[in-house]
């Protein structure tokens, strides 16, 4: 089986001086993909579709959507407080019905190009972004920007950014604020669950180089190909839960029907088995290969863009250095393997051995592996089953994990508090947030410069990624330390978990579930600017 190229571009070392960051040197991999069970076992998959684009510069000035409700006065000014470099990173993105191959299988699907993830988009803090999306599907979609406080008319997600019609272009135009990773995706129904996703970069100019190669690795379960549709999988959820309603129990398995668990996660590690896990658009059995040097530090950017699936990522003969978390960095910790969540994001640091390795994404609770392989010398790679010692060892998660000084959000004193009780069952497959569905929402309120806190409290049974658009959020562990700042974080069952914000960005704000099944079920609410 020929290996894809994978994504690769190098950066200097400290000594060089500010990194000089440049486009990627390979072309990302193809993708495609089969079938999926859900936890009671019975056989899905799905048909999704594709297309893509590129970047270059120019200069134009952000236009809200005629439609936005919201004050525009308030998001010019926050727009007009973030840094500006003048440049314009432009971007052309169609998504459309497309074939993938994911590396010998494929996968009638949608995507932004030929593969997937789509394109990388990258730019420089204070760079304006203008991405024109021209809608080759047969409904709706938009463009959420995972993870960048940018400007609420810009967020891609209704009703801040009208949906964009079938056949219609609409330009997204912001400045990114922070260096980070991130990545987007569409905001439409299901649409998460298919290969509609794509790598975001901001680079730091003023950071210097640290680290001599990067290495961009997009996670992924996949549905898509010959059975059923990610709606289909939601459908059959509903038809197997049986009779209940909101703020009851999840039923887990029905009768002597199998259900994943995790030990991590508190439980039941989700609703979908899916019959492929992808690294970089790829099933383990044709991974990308990343080249490298022994000795080289190489910068490695995690992404979970998966729809249900936490994965324990680790890569064999190495440990890794924790340095950043959804794009913000945290005091450095080394560990041999990192737990992400739907949404979430990890920069680590590794120094590269001599040989031919492979890292793992294995599905956590789930059977099943997505991999990719970093090359640096002579060697045979692994067994596509293979699993590093490394994923049983020391897991990193977010309680292990320290803002540093220069992102910390200050003083915790709250001028307002704020609840999201995770509420839901599998019976009926009804979620909700604060006892009710999102078109049910009693919306959380804020004002401009509050300080807040917010206590997520999981009634549930299942755990869930919580993810909050437009901000961040620096989570307060429970023994009072002071964690990582965050967009997306793990909320185990029937635990609280409290996290700090800062109102600095006015808008009309989505807080929601990052489990494509759970969201579309209703978990899902708003945090608005009074």
């Amino acid at each position: 089986m020929p290996v894809a190229p994978s994504w690769s571009v190098r950066c200097p070392t400290a000594a060089e001086g500010p990194a000089q960051r440049s486009p990627l040197t390979d072309i990302p991999p193809r993708g495609t993909n089969g079938g999926v069970f859900t936890r009671r076992s019975f056989l899905i998959a799905s048909a999704l579709s594709g297309t893509s684009a590129l970047a270059a510069c120019s200069s134009k000035t952000p236009t809200a959507p005629a439609s936005s409700g919201i004050d525009q006065q308030a998001i010019a000014a926050a727009e007009a407080a973030r840094p500006h470099t003048g440049r314009t990173v432009t971007a052309t993105l169609t998504p459309r019905p497309t074939t993938v191959d994911l590396g010998g299988v494929s996968a009638q699907t949608l995507a932004y190009s030929d593969h997937v993830p789509g394109p990388l988009i990258r730019a420089s803090v204070g760079d304006e972004l203008a991405v024109t999306v021209s809608n080759g599907l047969d409904h709706e979609t938009s463009i959420h920007w995972h993870g960048i406080a940018l400007r609420n008319d810009m967020d891609g997600a209704s009703p801040a950014t009208p949906n964009i019609k079938p056949g219609n272009d609409f330009t997204y135009r912001f400045s990114a604020p922070h260096a980070g990773t991130y990545w987007a995706h569409p905001h439409t129904g299901l649409d998460t669950d298919y290969g509609l996703y794509l790598p975001v970069i901001i680079d730091d100019p003023a950071e210097r180089g640290s680290y001599d190669a990067e290495w961009i690795v997009v996670l992924d379960d996949w549905t898509s190909g010959t059975g059923k549709s990610p709606q289909q999988i939601y459908e059959g959820l509903h038809a197997m839960s049986g009779m209940g309603g909101m703020g009851g129990h999840d039923m887990g398995a029905m009768g002597d029907m199998p259900m994943a668990t995790s030990a991590l996660l508190g439980g039941d590690a989700g609703d979908v088995k899916y019959p492929y896990f992808l690294a970089n658009g790829r099933i383990p059995t044709a991974p990308t290969v990343f080249h490298a040097k022994p000795g080289q530090r190489i910068r490695l950017r995690i992404i979970n863009a998966g729809a249900d699936t936490a994965f324990r990522v680790a890569l064999a003969g190495h440990r890794m250095t924790v340095t950043h978390t959804d794009g913000f960095p945290v005091d450095p910790v080394v560990v041999d393997a990192l737990l992400l969540g739907m949404g979430e994001r990890y920069d680590v640091i590794v120094t590269a051995g001599d040989g031919v390795f492979a890292l793992v994404a294995a599905a956590e609770g789930k059977d099943g592996i997505a991999r990719t392989v970093l090359s640096t010398g002579a060697g045979t790679t692994p067994d596509p089953s293979f699993r590093p010692a490394e994923l049983t060892r020391q897991v990193g998660t977010v309680a292990d994990l320290t803002a540093t000084g220069a992102v910390d959000l200050g003083p915790i004193t709250p001028d307002v508090t704020l609840a999201a009780e995770l509420t839901g069952s599998m019976m009926m497959y009804n979620w909700g947030i604060n006892g009710r569905p999102f078109d049910e929402r009693r919306t959380l309120s804020i004002r401009q410069g509050q300080r807040a806190t917010m206590t997520f409290t999981n009634s549930t049974m299942m755990w869930h990624p919580m993810h909050m658009h437009g901000h961040t959020f620096q989570v307060l562990q429970a023994d009072g330390r002071r964690g990582p700042r965050k967009d997306t974080v793990i909320v185990l069952p029937r635990q609280q978990l409290t996290v700090a914000l800062v109102a600095d960005n006015p808008g009309d704000w989505m807080l929601h579930c990052h489990n494509a099944y759970h969201q579309e079920a209703g978990m899902m609410t708003t945090l608005e600017y009074a």
